[in-house]
């Protein structure tokens, strides 16, 4: 038996006391990242990972919010990457939330005044909806890439009911199956990456290969996004082809969110993680992004791919 006095490690071994981390209201370690300009930030943004990943795939991303002089931070969610908890198995979605409020409440305390952006991707999209709703009148806006608002039909051994209690959609159960790694980029690098990286999230709770993950999550209360103050999302990025969420759920966000300060940009083609697609449909992804002025509401995307 190890001492008392034994480091608290991650999935991977690794003492947290040499990693930056929060402890979270049921007292498991999370791991957190830090991307910080070289002078004063102008604004705040959270970014909030997918199912099956970590934060550290967004590093890309957050360097060039870094060059808009924003502070990006984000961490490791329950049972992902880096983090405490069953590999990809959360018996309570507002476990999510409550964990992001608590990270975002943190750095602001620290940077007082400054408004703060959330952006997510796939089952990190609904989090940040449900944050957003959790929280009316907080968030200054969201960038939405590929948001999990409804599975795809295309996806129904994957999704086996609908992916997020949003839109007054009552989704008692979530349960994520497997997952085709080729289905979710036609970049061929990053799905080489994503194969060898189902060794970096942790032992799964389930047999599987490095294409496929899984999750089980219960979402909570109903989320009336028709009254929710405010909930901006000024840009959706999509793809034409996503196999796991479906397009429609991104146009009923758009269409339901009370701001008018909202765009929907649809991807012919793309896939699911269209911030690591073929090269000049990322690059549009971020060129997207990095027009929106980090000062103001602007930074409010919903970018998704139809189906």
């Amino acid at each position: 038996m190890p001492e008392e006095s034994s480091p608290r490690r991650t999935p991977q071994s690794v003492p947290y006391q040499d990693l930056p981390h929060l402890v979270n209201a049921d007292g498991q370690y999370l791991f957190c990242r830090y991307w910080k300009p070289s002078g004063a930030p102008r604004a705040l943004v959270f970014v909030s990972h997918g199912a099956g990943e970590h934060c550290g795939r967004y590093d890309e991303l957050a360097r060039m919010l870094v060059g808009l002089e924003l502070l990006v931070f984000a961490h490791d969610h329950v049972g992902h990457g880096q983090s405490e908890g069953e590999r990809m198995v959360v018996s309570d979605f507002q476990v999510f939330i409550r964990d992001v409020l608590q990270h975002v409440d943190v750095v602001q305390k620290d940077h007082p005044g400054l408004p703060i952006f959330l952006l997510g991707h796939s089952m990190g999209g609904a989090v940040a909806i449900l944050t957003a709703a959790e929280r009316p009148g907080h968030f200054s806006g969201m960038v939405l890439i590929s948001p999990l608002v409804l599975a795809s039909p295309e996806s129904a051994t994957t999704f086996k009911v609908l992916a997020a209690k949003v839109l007054n959609l009552v989704l008692p159960n979530v349960s994520l199956g497997r997952i085709d790694s080729s289905t979710l980029s036609r970049n061929k690098t990053e799905i080489c990456v994503l194969r060898r990286e189902g060794t970096v999230l942790g032992p799964r709770k389930t047999e599987a290969s490095h294409d496929t993950s899984e999750i089980n999550i219960n979402p909570v209360s109903e989320v009336d996004v028709y009254n929710a103050d405010p909930l901006i999302c000024r840009a959706g990025l999509k793809g034409s082809a996503d196999r796991l969420c479906d397009s429609r759920g991104a146009y009923l966000l758009m269409e339901s969110a009370k701001s008018q300060d909202k765009t929907l940009k649809i991807y012919e083609g793309a896939y699911h993680i269209l911030h690591k697609e073929l090269p000049e449909v990322t690059s549009s992804v971020f060129r997207e992004i990095n027009t929106a002025p980090p000062s103001c509401s602007c930074l409010h995307r919903l970018l998704t791919s139809t189906c």
